[in-house]
């Protein structure tokens, strides 16, 4: 198999934007599952709040996985270029970071199966956690749209 720099341009641009599709798409998936459990509120610690809750943790860190092996390990391992991709990724992934710790936190916290029963801060941490996503789908997209443009003279 050929390491990446033995990947010709087009066929590195091409595996880059499958990396960002599966991003985009677990991305919606946990999005989705976001909306169907914050409109089960108020919480009550019943059977399908506990299954909807575990598959919107399952999703997240699907995604946050997805975010961290297609777009930064692949930065983090030099593989990228670009100056302006790596200007990009600098200015952001401290926030990043901040936030995935904090989706980690939520795992952490309400990954528990079917015996969840104090759901007392589910609201609040739902609300904390879903303003967090839209800073991090923010700063997601500026370097997705930065790694999608054509390549220009550095």
């Amino acid at each position: 198999m050929l390491s990446e720099n033995q990947l010709k341009t087009p066929e590195r641009r091409a595996r880059s934007h499958q990396e960002i599709q599966h991003l985009v798409e677990s991305r919606t998936d946990a999005l989705s599952l976001y909306s169907e459990l914050a409109a089960k509120q108020p919480f009550k610690p019943d059977h399908d709040l506990q299954v909807l809750l575990q598959r919107f943790c399952e999703s997240l860190v699907d995604y946050t996985a997805s975010a961290h092996f297609q777009l930064y390990r692949h930065i983090d391992e030099e593989r990228e270029r670009r100056t302006a991709v790596l200007k990009i990724a600098d200015e952001i992934y401290p926030a990043i970071a901040e936030i995935t710790q904090l989706i980690l936190d939520f795992n952490d916290k309400y990954d528990c199966e079917d015996h969840c029963s104090d759901l007392g801060e589910l609201a609040d941490d739902l609300s904390q956690l879903g303003e967090r996503l839209a800073d991090r789908i923010e700063l997601e997209d500026r370097l997705i749209a930065v790694l999608a443009a054509k390549r220009q003279a550095d």
